[in-house]
């Protein structure tokens, strides 16, 4: 990697573009690659495209401002793993890129920036190690992550979902407001990959709670309803992966949203 890289590098991105973008088109990376999982599962994988840039490139010409990209190697390793992949897009496009998967120490989080995010995407560290998230917040400042609140049944999970916990979203969501975050997605673990419709009573919950919060949904979307809902009930953003690449979802149809 390159230690000097300034390519679309956090520092040169607006701090209000890290909000703008209301689709947010999902790419997650296994071996460099373009894949999709169903519920989480990791032998549940599907290869949509070898060359990620290529996807993100098509979404750029589409107008779409943001990206989201998931390296599952990093999760399951618990280091970060496709920084070439993430470094390549910051290069090449010009779109906010939250990055994730595997992020457990500062040294991760400045590989993350370095390489050309905008923002760090985390889950689990706030979890399993407040204090250190919480050091990172005062370090790296709080507006550049996007937490990320996974949920069984309104508690929290962590570890690739592999984990339950007691924590109440609600709970850990204004734990975190009150540290600065700004931003949460929020996945309801049992509509991940499935395209049978987002947590919309549980979106509405939330937001309603924190009016306030840039409030982004994660999982189920499937149709072009689904965004409209999510949108009509006050959500700020969508997640959207297996949708587009099923084709279920045109990115012609997600140009109104631009």
């Amino acid at each position: 990697m390159k230690q000097d890289t300034k390519k679309q590098s956090s520092s040169h991105t607006p701090a209000n573009a890290r909000l703008d973008g209301f689709i947010i088109p999902a790419i997650d990376i296994i071996d460099g690659k373009c894949v999709r999982l169903t519920g989480g599962d990791y032998g549940q994988k599907k290869i949509y495209n070898e060359r990620p840039l290529e996807v993100a490139m098509q979404f750029q010409d589409a107008g779409l401002k943001r990206l989201h990209l998931v390296d599952l190697d990093g999760a399951k390793a618990g280091s970060v793993k496709n920084w070439k992949v993430l470094e390549a897009i910051a290069g090449k496009t010009s779109m906010v890129i939250d990055f994730g998967g595997g992020i457990k120490s500062a040294k991760d989080v400045e590989i993350v920036f370095e390489c050309g995010a905008s923002l760090a995407t985390v889950g689990s560290i706030a979890v399993k190690n407040e204090e250190e998230f919480v050091r990172w917040l005062g370090r790296f400042g709080a507006e550049k992550f996007l937490l990320g609140a996974d949920v069984k049944e309104e508690k929290i999970v962590v570890s690739g979902w592999s984990e339950d916990t007691d924590i109440w979203v609600y709970d850990f969501i204004e734990k975190y407001i009150q540290q600065g975050v700004q931003q949460i997605f929020c996945t309801d673990v049992s509509k991940d990959g499935k395209l049978e419709g987002p947590s919309i009573e549980l979106y509405k919950s939330i937001i309603k709670k924190f009016p306030s919060l840039h409030f982004i949904a994660s999982g189920g979307v499937s149709t072009m309803k689904d965004v409209d809902q999510l949108a009509e009930i006050g959500c700020k953003g969508v997640i959207i992966g297996k949708a587009i690449y099923e084709e279920r979802i045109t990115l012609q149809e997600l140009t109104r949203f631009r």
